[in-house]
């Protein structure tokens, strides 16, 4: 059977310009180049441990701030991720994962249930990764999420290398997104609600 959970997404505006394709159901093979050397090790962790065929360009106005290119990632990314989907039918739609790393815990949960929203719940003293601040993380998931139309929950139960949390991120998230965007064949293809429909 041909995969056909593809996509690809161009986005370009007078802050960015950005190429993603995607495959769902790859081996976590990933060409990630956005020149923000701290955003493509992140993206390339969640290709791999999500098992994701990605591949990134993107070019932005970072000499200003990091700001813009990576928000307009989360869009970019999340817009992939929804074409792929398409009506989400078969999918398990919930993803969990509690990932360690050193002396980090972080917990992800998601709902890929057409309904937006985000919950960040990661201390605002975790900040600085040479000249990268963690925090702006927040403006790439509230992104995804929104284009996605998701929820996304990710809490810092403890840890206090910025490094180390950022990472427990991306790889939970990974890991989270992998389980959620998984066929359940019990489900023999059906919408996975009661509904019947996944709106908002």
């Amino acid at each position: 059977m041909a995969n056909t959970r593809i996509a690809e997404v161009i986005r370009e505006t007078k802050e960015t310009q950005i190429k993603v394709s995607l495959s769902l159901d790859g081996t976590g093979e990933g060409e990630i180049s956005t020149g923000i050397p701290f955003m493509d090790h992140m993206l390339d962790l969640f290709s791999r441990h999500g098992f994701f065929d990605l591949s990134i360009v993107a070019n932005g106005d970072i000499e200003i701030d990091y700001h813009h290119l990576v928000e307009d990632m989360g869009i970019s990314l999340g817009q992939a991720f929804r074409e792929a989907l398409g009506d989400k039918a078969g999918i398990r739609r919930y993803g969990f994962f509690a990932l360690p790393m050193d002396e980090t815990l972080v917990t992800v949960a998601l709902d890929l249930s057409n309904r937006a929203y985000l919950v960040w719940n990661v201390g605002s003293s975790i900040t600085m990764v040479r000249d990268f601040n963690v925090q702006l993380f927040k403006e790439f998931f509230q992104a995804f999420a929104n284009e996605v139309a998701c929820n996304v929950h990710i809490r810092l139960e403890h840890g206090e290398e910025p490094h180390h949390v950022a990472e427990a991120i991306f790889k939970g998230f990974a890991k989270s997104m992998d389980i959620a965007t998984q066929h359940e064949v019990r489900l023999g293809g059906k919408i996975p609600s009661t509904k019947g429909t996944l709106s908002a």
